[in-house]
């Protein structure tokens, strides 16, 4: 059983290792560069290990798990939360949030939840016609806006309607999906 420190952010909620024993540092690579003083620790998806601070304001639990990947999708990605900006947008019009540099690790969750034997997050979420909403960055003008991409070049028609209660029903790109896609509805 491995533990995991549970962290809250704007879009949900996110785990990283954590050890309070050298036992529990066994496997990780750092058997040799973590002493017990040290503990505990949380080891990041960079590589790298920090110091368990308790008092962290993004701290939630701890909690046991003999999962990787201990909690569900819906805790991790918030599912249809009205504060959504940026994620992915089902066929039926369902959101998951997910942050700036997020979507890859949103798109495993959601693949790894809905579609357990699929092996490619992304490729699959745009070919079962999911769509995304990123932020597009102009280095021209140095001006970050959300930008709705979909693979296919099409959309649903509750994904139009979803897009239209975000504010981003107007957006160019979205305009020519909804007219390649309404001949479909």
């Amino acid at each position: 059983m491995m533990k995991f420190a549970v962290y809250s952010s704007d879009t949900g909620q996110y785990c990283y290792r954590y050890a309070d024993s050298l036992q529990q540092v066994k496997g990780t690579g750092y058997e040799d560069l973590i002493r017990e003083e040290q503990l505990p620790v949380v080891f990041d998806d960079s590589g790298g290990y920090f110091r368990f601070d308790p008092n962290d304001r993004h701290f939630v639990e701890v909690i046991e798990s003999d999962k990787t990947c201990p909690l569900p999708l819906d805790r991790m990605f918030r599912r249809n939360d009205p504060g959504f900006r940026l994620g992915w947008i089902s066929p039926e019009g369902d959101t998951y949030s997910c942050a700036y540099t997020k979507h890859n690790k949103c798109a495993e969750t959601i693949v790894r939840t809905l579609y357990r034997t699929e092996k490619y997050p992304e490729l699959t979420l745009h070919r079962k016609g999911w769509i995304e909403v990123i932020d597009s960055w102009d280095a021209t003008e140095q001006k970050h806006s959300r930008y709705v991409h979909s693979e296919r070049g099409e959309i649903t028609r509750k994904q139009a309607d979803k897009l239209f209660d975000l504010g981003l029903y107007d957006r160019p790109e979205v305009q020519k999906l909804i007219r390649s896609s309404e001949a479909g509805w």
